[in-house]
Formats: C-alpha cells, structure tokens, sequence
C-alpha cells in the first residue's frame, strides 16, 4: 500500500444522545471533522452532535470496510461496547 487512500476504517463515534454510528472512510480525521461541523456528515449525526470517536479498525480495501461495517452495525448494543473496551 503506497497511498493512504488505500487504507480504509471502519469506524464507530458515541452521539451527544448516547446511541453509536458506525461508519467507514478512507481519511478519519477529515470524516470525524465532518460529523462534528455538519457539512458532509451523516444525516444521522447531524442531530446529534458533537460526536466522540470510540473505536476504529483499519482495513486493506473499500470492499473489506463496508463488510465489516454491515457486521457491526448488526451487532447488539452490548456486543458493540465490548467492542469498544477492546
């Protein structure tokens, strides 16, 4: 991998109101700018900022984020804090 574009992360951020979002992007900080601002953020967080990221995982393609994004976005809420502590 020479770029950083290539490498891409699954990410998960706790709202202002509790509840998780759990999204995927090729550039945190740049994504977690957005959630916070409103500007190109998910409609779901703009409601409820400002968010706080709390877990991330990095991954080798596109298509390996969005499958494990599907993954955790069915988890439990239990099972996503486990996640989350690690």
């Amino acid at each position: 991998m020479s770029k950083d574009r290539d490498i891409w992360c699954v990410y998960m951020v706790s709202c202002r109101d509790g509840t998780l979002y759990t999204g995927i992007t090729n550039n945190l900080e740049k994504r977690i700018e957005a959630h916070n601002s409103g500007k190109d953020g998910a409609r779901y967080t703009r409601s409820r900022r400002p968010v706080k990221l709390v877990y991330s995982e990095n991954v080798d393609s596109k298509s390996a984020a969005a499958k494990l994004e599907l993954r955790i976005k069915k988890l439990p809420r239990s099972k996503k804090k486990r996640l989350i502590k690690g």
